[in-house]
């Protein structure tokens, strides 16, 4: 029995990316998303927004807001276009602190921009949070010289998101501060 959980887990994420792969292929990318933690994503994600002129340019927890700004002046992309968010602490809080906001907006598809070395965990995530709200995932990399971060963080992620899907939001107070305090018992 204890073997079948972990199988039936992989088995149900493995349904979901599959689905998605199909959904992503029927629809048009309805924004972009870049995701914070290295100015170079937002200053792709500028050179990136030039090519895709119809789409609003979310960024989750990025630089601030004047430096977000002038990247985006610099490459003409009126600021209009531009929708900064300063709510996520971690990857797993980029999604969930937006997954309900762009459902409510009837965002059903993204280009998700983040460096290759990080995607692999941000997928992940994506394909859990974003896909319990019917929403899709492009990725989009963003070149680098790093190298890939471990499977481990992937895998912890994706429990953290699995709980955050089956206890709802309200479990991003109680997430958040679980692992804020792992962290730190780490740290010592």
């Amino acid at each position: 029995m204890r073997r079948l959980l972990p199988i039936t887990l992989l088995l149900g994420l493995g349904v979901v990316w599959g689905l998605n792969r199909v959904a992503v292929a029927q629809r048009s990318p309805q924004a972009i998303f870049v995701l914070g933690g290295d100015s170079r994503r937002e200053e792709f994600a500028a050179t990136f927004a030039q090519q895709h002129p119809d789409l609003p340019v979310w960024i989750s927890s990025g630089t601030n807001r004047e430096y977000a700004e002038w990247v985006f002046s610099q490459a003409g992309i009126p600021l209009s276009r531009l929708r900064l968010d300063y709510q996520a602490t971690d990857t797993l809080s980029n999604f969930t602190s937006l997954a309900d906001r762009f459902q409510q907006q009837g965002i059903q598809h993204v280009y998700l921009v983040t460096s290759d070395y990080h995607m692999r965990r941000a997928l992940v995530i994506a394909n859990i949070v974003f896909a319990s709200r019917g929403i899709t995932v492009e990725p989009v990399a963003v070149p680098s010289n790093s190298a890939s971060e471990s499977w481990r963080k992937a895998v912890r992620d994706g429990g953290r998101a699995i709980i955050w899907v089956l206890l709802g939001p309200e479990a991003e107070l109680w997430l958040g501060k679980a692992w804020q305090q792992v962290l730190a018992t780490q740290a010592v």
